[in-house]
């Protein structure tokens, strides 16, 4: 079936897992080869507990410590199948990929999923062209919408991690989501922010940020017609940016096809500026933040927050007894200093 701007294909792995095969709208029907390997049906272990002290839900998902790790490159489970190597996508192509993690930090309440950005191995988002980077937005969309209506989900999480010091175990360009059945601390966090601020002057608290940062423009990246990618005034990692929409919508579904097209090439630019910070491949999470599926749903503002942990080019920022012991960030990088650095980057 066709979803907006992408075909979509769904299918079913040997385990009974979920495959959904993303290609460009006008791309022919794809007919989907059968996964030959006969997997037995996986039998996650998670157990969910809450920390009497925070009222944070800590995960227990022990079947993970088994999974893949590291594996040679013409071993790797994300790439398209071959005769020599059979893996989570058997076909002999793909654009763009989203599976049931097999491996789930979520079972039974909740969901996690793998999207495989593109069949090459040795690509990475940064190298993605427009259209294939929009073809990925368009996967995100179908799948946040689709979570987002289950009934045991209460978060949808997609996000990215790459490089091995961000702790990357496939080096596959690829990214999951997590539906998580609870909401994560961050989000209850920053919706308690967004009240407060909501009942004290009437406006939306990410709203009067992004205002407040396009007005000084000190520590805005760049910009286009629709998006605005700045430095947060208190930015907790040595690198860190956050992209917004000028238009508050709730989650990634509701943007519009030219708010898309204006983030994948925001976004776009933006990674490039940080492989060109200290000219490589720099370590980095992208996280995307939307509005919670249920409560709170009307003071969320979807934006990505993009940060990286390296703090030169031969030094990690870890998070030792200040940061994860107290929870306290101490920064060795002023945010002025990092968005003038990036924008002389793109220059």
């Amino acid at each position: 079936m066709t979803t907006r701007g992408a075909r979509r294909t769904d299918t079913k792995l040997s385990d009974g897992r979920d495959l959904i095969y993303y290609d460009p709208a006008d791309a022919p029907v794809r007919v989907p080869l059968a996964d030959t390997r006969g997997l037995a049906a996986p039998k996650p272990q998670v157990d969910l507990r809450t920390d009497p002290l925070t009222g944070d839900v800590i995960t227990f998902a022990t079947h993970r410590n088994t999974r893949t790790y590291l594996p040679p490159a013409d071993q790797c489970p994300l790439d398209a199948s071959t005769p020599d190597n059979p893996t989570e996508i058997p076909d002999h192509d793909y654009n763009v990929a989203v599976f049931a993690n097999r491996f789930p930090s979520f079972a039974g309440p909740g969901r996690t999923e793998v999207v495989c950005f593109t069949s090459d191995h040795n690509k990475s988002f940064t190298d993605l062209s427009q259209g294939q980077a929009r073809l990925v937005v368009e996967a995100w969309a179908d799948r946040v919408a689709e979570l987002s209506a289950r009934p045991d989900v209460e978060y949808v999480f997609p996000f990215e991690n790459r490089g091995r010091e961000i702790g990357v175990t496939l080096s596959h360009p690829h990214g999951q989501i997590y539906a998580y059945p609870f909401l994560p601390p961050r989000i209850r966090t920053l919706m308690a922010r967004a009240r407060e601020h909501f009942e004290a002057t009437g406006g939306n608290l990410f709203a009067d940020i992004l205002a407040a940062e396009r007005k000084d423009g000190i520590r805005v990246v760049a910009e286009n017609a629709t998006w605005t990618a700045f430095v947060p005034q208190a930015a907790r990692w040595p690198v860190e940016v956050h992209l917004y929409p000028h238009r508050q919508v709730a989650d990634i579904s509701e943007l519009t096809e030219t708010e898309r097209d204006d983030f994948v090439q925001l976004y776009l630019d933006v990674l490039r500026r940080f492989d060109g910070l200290y000219d490589d491949r720099l370590p980095y999470i992208a996280a995307w933040h939307a509005a919670p599926v249920r409560v709170d749903r009307e003071l969320g503002y979807l934006h990505l927050e993009l940060l990286s942990i390296r703090r030169a080019a031969d030094k990690i920022k870890y998070l030792a007894g200040s940061e994860s012991g107290m929870g306290a960030f101490i920064s060795d990088t002023r945010p002025e200093d990092v968005a003038e650095t990036l924008r002389k980057v793109g220059a």
